[in-house]
């Protein structure tokens, strides 16, 4: 009998995302870095999971804290050298984690050394043909080329000395480079293997539904009722269906390209896709045979705390993927978003709906990625105007319609101790975000131990997953009906109940391995979930 060769570890891997700033201090300055990160890994190890993704940790002026980069071959003196990355791959192997770095493509910092010659350049140049320069409207030029707007707020062009444009869908900072340039695409193909030489094993592409533009760069439709000239419009919030700047269908090529690069290299090397579309169809399309392995699925992150939301999500998702055999990914949260426990609610009710939701996620087929904190169970911060850093705080501050911004989610993480900065590095005082004065319970150091702690759950969910529902889970979920209020389903033989409503239900018979909160005897309480075989 032929054995069974395994699965890509992919498939059903646990990935924990590690924000460089707000992980880990190791040199005591109150931003983190990969030395403060390499020190940590084995807390990720006996927490459970299976990877970490690490968010941008190249040379960057940090206007846009790493996703504006100026040399993707290169780690920015402020987390460290190159002799650190390697030493944290390493690491991380002898641990038994993989490990995802960050890639962005879409766009590069102002100071990369290609801007900086197409800036110093002519109009027409080859210099600026790397990136979209283009001349303004009206008889003098001095409208911009098109109606775009940034995601950050404001214009989504800047206009040059000598009168052309450029376009940054983000901040004036990261200019878009224009991929149908093959310059481009070699560029990038050099960054991929240099970091797969150093031994990576995989890539979380940032904006992966942008780099394409359609080529005319015409204006955008916009429905009636909608200004266009309004403040910035999150990537989630997806009012416009005419999305010239987006998901272009030239985008695959370069992916299927990416795709052969990896294939040269042993070890099942993976590549996860940033990509905000319109509809799961269109999301499907990333994770063709010939393309990404996976893309986020941020459906589920979007649901609303509903069992019909959630049993729609999972049912949608699953349909979508099954017909090209791609694995599913689900996730609750993420730099970029509020925390889920505030999303559900926030305090006391936050949490434990957060808690629940988790259960629920790690039960599915694929692979789930879990947000640095959320293990401890944070909420998102209120950051103090003054302290905010985020670009479209900065943009949008002095307008009509101001954006708080993603501060309150990269706030740095506590550790240890009872005051600021709860074991984050060896300095003292507040770091680069202000942590709060109220966070000493939800420490590590507080949490470890501690049986009703949301850390010690997440250690019992991630050791029971492998148990129960990670490589040896079935791909099948069957949704049951147990109330209009209460998510269930089974995958093979793991029976899995979610109660989103406001009483108490009957769990189905079965021995109840895993559960969110207490029960008392086979009563499911509001807003818990249960694992049963």
């Amino acid at each position: 009998m032929t054995a069974t060769p395994a699965a890509p570890w992919w498939r059903h891997a646990v990935t924990y995302q590690v924000y460089p700033r707000s992980f880990a201090d190791a040199n005591g300055d109150g931003i983190g870095d990969l030395p403060g990160i390499t020190s940590r890994l084995p807390y990720l190890r006996d927490l459970g999971v299976d990877a970490l993704w690490i968010s941008p940790f190249y040379k960057s002026p940090q206007k846009d804290h790493g996703y504006d980069v100026s040399d993707y071959c290169d780690i920015d003196p402020l987390f460290g050298t190159l002799a650190d990355a390697d030493a944290l791959i390493s690491r991380a192997h002898e641990l038994g984690l993989r490990l995802i770095v960050d890639l962005v493509p879409n766009h590069t910092s102002s100071e990369h050394p290609w801007f900086q010659a197409a800036l110093a350049a002519t109009p027409g140049s080859p210099e600026r043909a790397r990136y979209l320069f283009r001349d303004g409207r009206g008889p003098n030029g001095d409208q911009p080329p098109n109606n775009w707007r940034s995601v950050f707020g404001g214009a989504a062009w800047t206009r040059v000395p000598d009168g052309q444009w450029y376009l940054h869908l983000f901040d004036s900072s990261q200019p878009d480079l224009d991929w149908r340039n093959p310059e481009v695409g070699d560029m990038f193909e050099g960054v991929l293997r240099f970091w797969l030489d150093r031994g990576v094993d995989g890539f979380r592409i940032d904006v992966a539904h942008g780099l394409l533009k359609e080529e005319s760069l015409r204006d955008q439709v916009v429905p009636h009722g909608i200004d266009p000239s309004s403040e910035a419009k999150s990537m989630i919030q997806l009012s416009l269906t005419d999305e010239p700047m987006w998901d272009q269908p030239e985008v695959h090529d370069v992916y299927r390209r990416w795709r052969r690069v990896l294939e040269e290299y042993p070890g099942d090397r993976m590549l996860v896709a940033e990509a905000w579309t319109q509809t799961a169809v269109s999301l499907a399309r990333y994770v063709r045979p010939d393309e990404m392995h996976q893309a986020f699925n941020f459906a589920w992150l979007l649901a609303p705390w509903s069992a019909k939301a959630f049993a729609e999500v999972i049912t949608g998702t699953l349909e979508e993927l099954a017909d090209i055999k791609a694995s599913p990914t689900w996730v609750l949260s993420n730099h970029d978003v509020l925390r889920h426990a505030t999303r559900y609610g926030g305090g006391e009710l936050g949490v434990t709906r957060g808690r629940a939701a988790t259960l629920a996620m790690l039960a599915l087929p694929g692979s789930a990625y879990v947000y640095q904190g959320e293990e401890l169970g944070l909420e998102q911060v209120e950051v103090a105007p003054e302290d905010r850093q985020d670009p479209t705080w900065l943009r949008t501050r002095n307008t009509a319609k101001p954006e708080e911004g993603r501060d309150g989610c990269r706030v740095p993480i506590p550790w240890s101790g009872t005051e600021p900065p709860y074991g984050f590095g060896p300095g003292s005082g507040q770091p680069w975000l202000p942590q709060p004065d109220s966070w000493a319970p939800v420490t590590v150091e507080a949490e470890t131990g501690d049986q009703g702690s949301t850390l010690e759950l997440y250690r019992r969910a991630l050791a029971a997953r492998r148990q129960y529902a990670g490589p040896n889970g079935g791909e099948t979920v069957e949704l049951l009906d147990l109330g209009a209020d209460v998510l269930a389903f089974r995958r093979d033989g793991l029976t899995v109940v979610l109660n989103c409503g406001d009483e108490p239900v009957t769990l189905p018979a079965g021995e109840v391995v895993l559960t969110s909160e207490p029960l008392t005897g086979r009563t499911l309480p509001a807003n818990t979930a249960a694992w049963l075989t």
